[in-house]
């Protein structure tokens, strides 16, 4: 009765999410999880739909840098832009940054043909999508043009120093350690930000190392710098991608359990 009163609708999906809660140990409360309101606009409230997705949000908020690491679909992005918006919304921030590394190009846009905005338009095209699902279309350019939301390339943040920002780095598995660290001590007074990534998607050239896999070696005893993974029971997105994402797990395993043997 909780979860209806705070505004959901009693879906297929929340009950079985809800169900999963419940069988949980240590058990997950749904009434906690389905009622916390992120963000609202155009008659729509986004909400963590899974109790992984509330620690996540709740890390977000308690701590000036935060890491969500997980596979597709869970969230990670998703979630960081709403608490992004809200926090400007409530004048905790006076701007967003937005930015991830865009690996496909090597960083090299200078090599390819058309303005910067053209360039960088196919790798920050994710973002977009997320900001134009959460803000009012037309307002989206009118923010950006006043520099308060900023999507830049990863490369686009050397030699900066960024206040009072809310700032995410997404797709950070594809980040070499040198960016990583180039990136994180970017930030500023009265800033927070939050990495994204999923370690199983790196797309670096062979040989190179991906920063999201070592930073947590690195800072995980540092206070105010948080961790949470999300799993394939987080997806959130079609049914079928917590299966598939379940499904490779499961094949890495196997292969991995192999490697001695053949070696």
């Amino acid at each position: 009765m909780v979860v209806i009163r705070s505004g959901n609708n009693l879906t297929v999906d929340a009950v079985t999410r809800s169900i999963a809660m419940l069988e949980s140990k240590p058990i997950d409360h749904p009434a906690e999880v389905l009622s916390l309101n992120i963000l609202s606009n155009r008659g729509r409230t986004i909400r963590p739909k899974t109790a992984n997705q509330k620690r996540y949000v709740d890390a977000i908020g308690d701590h000036t840098i935060t890491f969500g690491i997980g596979p597709a679909g869970t969230g990670k992005t998703y979630l960081a832009m709403a608490m992004a918006i809200a926090a400007l919304q409530n004048k905790t921030v006076n701007r967003i940054i937005l930015t991830r590394p865009a690996v496909e190009a090597g960083e090299h846009l200078g090599f390819l043909p058309g303005t910067l905005s053209e360039k960088i338009d196919p790798y920050l095209r994710p973002l977009f999508d997320a900001l134009n699902d959460m803000i009012d279309i037309e307002t989206v350019p009118r923010l950006m043009q006043s520099g308060v939301i900023e999507v830049a390339p990863l490369a686009y943040m050397r030699g900066r120093s960024l206040n009072d920002a809310f700032i995410i780095l997404d797709e950070a598995q594809n980040t070499t350690p040198e960016q990583m660290k180039m990136f994180l001590t970017r930030l500023g007074f009265g800033s927070k930000m939050v990495i994204t990534g999923d370690v199983t998607q790196v797309d670096l050239p062979n040989g190179q190392h991906s920063g999201l896999r070592v930073v947590r070696d690195i800072l995980a005893d540092i206070d105010d710098i948080a961790f949470l993974e999300l799993t394939a029971e987080d997806v959130v997105r079609h049914r079928l991608i917590g299966d598939i994402v379940k499904a490779y797990d499961s094949f890495d395993e196997q292969r991995q359990a192999l490697r001695p043997i053949r070696q």
